[in-house]
């Protein structure tokens, strides 16, 4: 393994550079389309076949043989999960579950307003979306952390049905911490399916899943996969690419800290970590500290091939050329470790969420803190924001004219109607103006 630093004051480095975002464009939109095909033919299959194709799919890629009576949890199993679960871990999941819940609630949600005048009432009525969908991932690694962050804010938001879907794990069963945190979280709706077809059902509806509305939670390319086809069908969080951290850090910062960081988040396999500075020590330091700490992580070799492939220290020539580069990539996550953080983050545009000074580290964000760590990634932090209650929001228009208001505008619209050919939009005002008339 091998952090290279790229001297981004030299002719070279932008070119290094580039080839570097090369690699990390072929990764985030690589060639999908068998992929594509598959998930396309799940969706047709599910939206046709409904509970005997979730079935079907269930066995077939994750070993697990269901029924449609077995395909929700049990509430008996949701109780017993939440019951044998360790008593330390769900100590520390109610905690963080009160920090979610508790930022969520300080955000301002919208009320219904409605102005009036001359006859005119215009306005906007908020209303939470009734029926939400949850995904929660069960692979090579489980998160229930994932669990809260989504559902928390759609609890906030006032949502009155929320269903999860919970992948299977590699031994062909739900992960029992999964289930425990959905009992703690009032949820008594879960299905023991994953993958392209769950997000299928959900969209769609079966004999036994009821549609929704809106679907969030991470998962793999297939899922990704999925809830692009689907949407429009429903609504979606994101389409997420791997996870990303970009480092500003100064010689202020210690070495050791943020080489944890960039090992951590190489951790997701596939994890892509920048470090951007302007100070050649600490670059030296940080590489070297990455070595020695490598030498003892539980996924050395994934852990490894993310740094060496998608990750990279850029030395740049001062802090502003670092504020540059950072906004320039909009990091899923952004650290900021130097002496005078507040001046360089009122400079930050674009990023899914920032962590200021050295005792913030991302970990906190992923399972603690209290925003939701699902976030935009893949440069999206440039128009997207990570999810809260406002993505569990619908607004409606609301527009009423009296007689009279009609009457102003009435010449206005019929030359609009007129310009775009559609008579018909024009004769709906006029019929009003001549039955007064009469």
């Amino acid at each position: 393994m091998s952090l290279q630093i790229i001297d981004m004051r030299t002719p070279d480095g932008p070119g290094q550079l580039r080839s570097l975002y090369q690699r990390l464009h072929l990764i985030r939109f690589r060639d999908e389309t068998d992929q594509t095909r598959l998930v396309l033919e799940i969706i047709k299959d599910v939206a046709g076949n409904r509970d005997t194709a979730v079935i079907k799919y269930t066995k077939m890629f994750d070993k697990l043989e269901l029924t449609s009576k077995t395909l929700r949890v049990s509430d008996r199993e949701l109780k017993a999960a939440r019951k044998n679960a360790d008593p330390r871990f769900m100590e520390a999941m109610r905690r963080a579950i009160e920090n979610v819940r508790s930022y969520q609630k300080k955000l301002t949600i919208p009320q219904s307003s409605v102005w009036q005048d001359q006859g005119i009432q215009l306005g906007i009525l908020w209303e939470a979306i009734e029926r939400v969908g949850v995904y929660a991932p069960g692979g090579k690694a489980v998160y229930p952390s994932s669990v809260v962050m989504a559902v928390v804010p759609a609890q906030v938001a006032g949502v009155k049905e929320i269903a999860v879907c919970c992948s299977p794990g590699l031994a062909g069963k739900v992960d029992t911490n999964m289930l425990a945190i959905c009992a703690e979280l009032g949820i008594s709706e879960v299905y023991q399916i994953g993958g392209a077809q769950a997000i299928a059902a959900m969209a769609f509806g079966t004999e036994t899943i009821k549609s929704v509305g809106k679907i969030v939670g991470p998962g793999n390319l297939y899922v990704q996969l999925a809830k692009k086809a689907l949407y429009g069908q429903i609504d979606i969080d994101s389409f997420a690419g791997p996870s990303e951290v970009l480092i500003i850090a100064d010689e202020t910062a210690p070495a050791d800290y943020i080489a944890a960081d960039l090992l951590a988040q190489a951790e997701h396999d596939p994890g892509i970590a920048f470090l951007v500075t302007s100070s050649k020590k600490l670059a030296d330091e940080v590489v070297e500290a990455v070595e020695k700490e490598l030498q003892t992580a539980g996924r050395a070799e994934a852990i490894g091939e993310s740094l060496e492939k998608f990750s990279a220290v850029l030395w740049v020539a001062d802090m502003d050329e670092a504020i540059k580069e950072a906004n320039a990539f909009a990091p899923e996550h952004l650290q900021v470790m130097v002496a005078d953080p507040e001046k360089v983050v009122g400079q930050i545009k674009n990023a899914g969420a920032i962590f200021v000074g050295k005792y913030s580290p991302v970990a906190l964000g992923d399972y603690y803190a209290g925003p939701s760590h699902v976030l935009p990634t893949a440069g999206t932090a440039r128009a997207f924001s990570g999810l809260s209650v406002y993505d569990f929001l619908k607004r409606t228009s609301l527009i009423s004219y009296d007689e009279g208001a009609l009457g102003k505008a009435a010449a206005d619209v019929q030359v609009l109607a007129k310009v775009e050919g559609l008579d018909m939009h024009g004769r709906s005002v006029s019929v009003r103006l001549e039955k007064k008339q009469q």
